[in-house]
């Protein structure tokens, strides 16, 4: 199989270009993919997958790992700052989610920021580059090696929490479905060595996931102790202004120009017998998809922060869940207060009767 090297850097296409030469590429290789089929696949698949076992049992641990990391975080840490910050309760329920998200959205956005930007990958400023000198079962650099064992363990897990864990929203399903895609492309592109395209998409993607969690986190704390602190209704307001902007800009605008052309056009240039080529590029479109509805619901928060100037996540149910969680995240600071509670209850009902003798005489 041929492939190109290095070229002057293309000026980034627009929207029309994208259909009209992802199309007309896409339309092309369908037309020479005469042999196309399931037998086809499966040699393909045979031929260009390279993935160990000691890869899959890493997965695997990892994931496991991160699960044991949140609940120790989330019991150590998380709960008891949520008590002292005095938040109410349905925002406790709440807080250790967004706090372990943020934590590691903004360590895994903070690494492939390095990556793109801070190292020899020129990916983002040339996206066709992604490609160049791209063969089967080449070796994939330690560096980008553990972004990916740290983002693919990292959804493995997030399919189990989203589940058992988190909040159930009602956008949870879709949630599911997002994670499983992802933890797909993850897996896959690392198997046929198109781990440059994934660094490139997991950038995109993350910062969003950073805004959402430190907005949601400052709507939780401007109410804490029952009342209103302005600064974090600032940095709330901020947070959700600069998450709309944000994933227009990276998830619908850099994207599917940036990434879906240079895996729908840049990849037949560079190779024109790429693996799995309408495989991937339906996965990035269903990515797409997902993005363009979840902007449905920042559309609806947006003017809904127009019309009632208060940060709230409009994927909430608005029903008793909310409120049964709370009350489990409160049982074992109630329980551990029960005692205290009888003993101060004795010593009040001692001093009373004391009181009322004390009026007799």
């Amino acid at each position: 199989m041929g492939s190109a090297g290095p070229v002057e850097v293309e000026p980034m296409p627009g929207y029309w270009e994208l259909i009209t030469r992802g199309s007309s590429a896409m339309l092309g290789a369908w037309r020479d993919c005469s042999h196309c089929g399931l037998e086809f696949s499966k040699r393909t698949l045979l031929d260009n997958a390279y993935i160990t076992w000691t890869e899959i049992a890493l997965f695997f641990f990892c994931a496991f790992l991160w699960t044991i990391i949140r609940k120790r975080l989330t019991e150590s840490l998380f709960k008891p700052l949520a008590q002292w910050c005095r938040l109410m309760p349905k925002d406790a329920a709440k807080m250790p989610e967004s706090a372990w998200k943020l934590v590691f959205y903004t360590m895994s956005w903070s690494y492939s920021t390095y990556l793109l930007f801070f190292s020899s990958y020129s990916f983002f400023n040339d996206p066709p580059s992604v490609f160049y000198n791209w063969k089967s079962g080449m070796t994939v650099p330690t560096d980008i090696a553990i972004a990916y064992l740290i983002q693919g363990s990292f959804y493995g897990h997030s399919i189990y929490a989203t589940v058992n864990m988190d909040t159930w929203r009602k956008d949870s399903a879709v949630m599911v479905v997002h994670h499983i895609i992802t933890l797909a492309l993850i897996s896959f592109s690392y198997a046929f060595r198109y781990h440059n395209v994934g660094i490139l998409v997991l950038f995109l993607h993350d910062i969003n996931d950073v805004l959402l969690e430190f907005t949601k986190l400052n709507v939780y704390l401007k109410a804490r102790g029952g009342g209103y602190h302005l600064l974090n209704d600032v940095l709330s307001n901020m947070g959700s202004v600069s998450f709309s902007v944000t994933w227009f800009w990276f998830r619908l605008y850099w994207f599917p120009l940036k990434v879906l052309y240079a895996t729908c056009v840049s990849s037949i240039q560079s190779g024109p017998n790429i693996p799995f080529y309408f495989f991937f590029n339906a996965l990035l479109f269903a990515l797409l998809l997902m993005n363009i509805y979840w902007f449905l619901f920042i559309v609806i928060f947006v003017v809904k922060l127009l019309k009632v100037k208060e940060v709230n996540d409009v994927r909430e149910y608005e029903d008793e869940d909310a409120r049964k969680a709370a009350e489990e995240l409160l049982k074992d600071a109630e329980n551990n207060d029960d005692d205290a509670g009888h003993h101060n209850s004795a010593q009040r009902k001692h001093v009373q009767n004391g009181v009322t003798k004390d009026k007799h005489l």
